[in-house]
């Protein structure tokens, strides 16, 4: 039996997340879904006289493909994605592995040098289409969130057609609160950061980019980070699970890195200079969403929660110059059952123990 539920998100995804319009060119990238979400998505897009494009992918091959990879091989990759993707004025990605580890026996320096050589296709799609990118429901994924597959499907779409837009006015307030800010202090259990975000430009994120949404991003001034900082959340990165990392900066620069696979996450950091320096800020306030799945796109969201970025900027948006082939969403939770914590903007409390405090932000609140 069809779930309406599909049809729900691809409206969503298509008229609210990248408002796509008549002679719209629409790239549709699926990995590992259902022919229902493809099928539903190409509909959407030819009821508003759009044109879809639809790639597939299946993560068994893409580990095949990575495994083998040469700088060669995959420039010829890049110049005709980024060929496709110049024509594209939208772009919708689903994913949906089975295994989130699928990719973890793929060499590292491989990784990295798919990540390099396809940045520019990544770029393009950033800085020049209307994106919007998602990740899909199944069992591997309930299981990292402690739920049964039905308990996990219903959040699943209770957290992807949240009213976005109802949040809008308070992320703006949040967003214009970031912008007149200079200094940024973080306190929390084994974590004491400070820099800058003067003259950086924040981005509030309400469902028109990634889904599920719910955060404010900039970043900070690249060699003003000071300070430490322990990420409580669990994370995946280039296929390997990390925990309990620890990070201590110096004019900007990570000069210490530890994890429960130290020599593993010096490897990513030392992948190019850049690596090195942050490259985002941002602030996660989606109320639906509480407990951490080794998942970015949903744990970035998590309610009081807030994430600090190793590596690329977003070229464009919030850009403080930092370059690089890795991009690392780490995420720290600040709610009283994760230890709680302060952000401080210019002195003056932001948020504590994961809630706002001014009464402009309350409509954020978990």
């Amino acid at each position: 039996m069809h779930d309406s539920r599909i049809d729900q998100l691809a409206r969503q995804l298509v008229r609210y997340s990248t408002k796509v319009k008549r002679g719209d060119n629409v790239l549709i990238d699926v990995y590992d879904v259902p022919e229902e979400v493809a099928i539903a998505l190409i509909r959407e897009v030819r009821q508003v006289r759009a044109r879809p494009f639809v790639n597939i992918h299946q993560s068994r091959i893409a580990r095949e493909m990575g495994v083998g990879a040469t700088e060669e091989q995959y420039e010829i990759i890049s110049k005709h994605a980024l060929q496709q993707m110049q024509s594209m004025d939208a772009y919708i990605a689903i994913r949906g592995s089975h295994n989130i580890n699928e990719l973890s026996d793929v060499p590292g320096k491989k990784m990295q040098m798919i990540s390099s050589i396809m940045r520019p296709v990544l770029n393009h799609r950033v800085n020049k289409t209307r994106w919007c990118v998602l990740r899909w429901p199944n069992p591997s994924m309930a299981q990292s969130a402690g739920m049964s597959t039905e308990a996990f499907e219903d959040f699943y779409f209770r957290v992807c057609l949240l009213d976005y837009a109802a949040l809008m006015p308070a992320m703006k307030a949040l967003s214009k609160l970031m912008d007149q800010t200079k200094e940024v202090h973080i306190t929390g259990p084994g974590t004491d950061l400070r820099f800058s975000i003067d003259g950086l430009r924040s981005i509030p994120c309400g469902g028109t980019h990634n889904i599920p949404d719910g955060e404010c991003f900039t970043a900070p001034v690249k060699d003003s980070v000071e300070g430490v900082i322990h990420y409580n959340t669990p994370s995946v990165y280039q296929g390997i699970a990390f925990d309990e990392v620890q990070l201590t900066f110096e004019k900007g620069k990570i000069v210490k890195a530890t994890a429960n696979k130290e020599k593993a996450i010096n490897k990513i950091l030392d992948t190019d200079e850049g690596a090195r320096y942050i490259g985002e800020f941002a602030i996660g306030f989606n109320a639906e969403i509480k407990e951490p799945m080794r998942d970015i796109l949903f744990d970035e969201k998590i309610a009081g929660s807030f994430h600090f970025t190793p590596g690329q900027a977003y070229e464009g948006h919030a850009d403080n110059g930092n370059r690089s082939a890795v991009h690392w969403d780490l995420v720290n939770i600040q709610r009283p059952d994760y230890g709680g914590g302060e952000i401080y903007f210019d002195g003056a409390l932001i948020r504590k123990d994961g809630q706002f405090v001014p009464k402009n932000l309350q409509a954020l609140n978990w």
